[in-house]
């Protein structure tokens, strides 16, 4: 860091700080677990960091980080490692918010999805990208987009079953 320039340096912590809790949101939502999307933005800004050049000058810094944290997402499953440590016992008090039981139902019905299938999910219906924008971010055609996320989600209402409906009350 010491070799940049203090207004580069500025301008990415100004990137990361505004860009961390989005991108663990998204994150959170491909991987399912809160320490590993810890870990996901992590490696990402970190990444960002080293190219921060290169970033900046893109048309779309964001785009960017998203398609960084994509690759290192799909990168850490295809390495099939587990770095988790079996414990015991572990606190299971739910965090708080109005429909915790029915997000921790989504997000265990995600965890169940392939990769790829729960990341098409996630950009397009969380992120609310187009599907040419995803199709970009997965490194395919957007008729391949479009098969994986008619596949996820039918995959997906089979999981959730009587649970969907309550999905899209208000």
């Amino acid at each position: 860091m010491s070799d940049r320039a203090p207004d580069t340096r500025l301008e990415y912590r100004e990137f990361a700080a505004s860009r961390a809790t989005r991108l663990f949101r998204i994150a959170y939502l491909m991987c399912g677990d809160w320490h590993e999307a810890e870990d996901l933005v992590q490696s990402t800004l970190a990444k960002l960091f080293v190219a921060w050049n290169k970033v900046s000058a893109a048309q779309n810094a964001d785009a960017y980080a998203r398609r960084t944290l994509l690759n290192t997402y799909l990168a850490q499953r295809r390495l099939r490692r587990s770095r988790e440590t079996p414990v015991a016992r572990f606190d299971e008090s739910p965090s708080p918010g109005v429909d915790s039981d029915l997000r921790l139902t989504l997000v265990t019905a995600l965890r169940r999805l392939p990769p790829r299938g729960r990341a098409a999910v996630v950009l397009r219906f969380v992120e609310d990208h187009s599907v040419e924008d995803v199709a970009e971010l997965l490194g395919t055609t957007p008729s391949a987009v479009k098969s994986l996320t008619t596949r996820s989600l039918a995959r997906l209402r089979e999981l959730l079953g009587a649970d969907r409906s309550q999905l899209f009350q208000p």
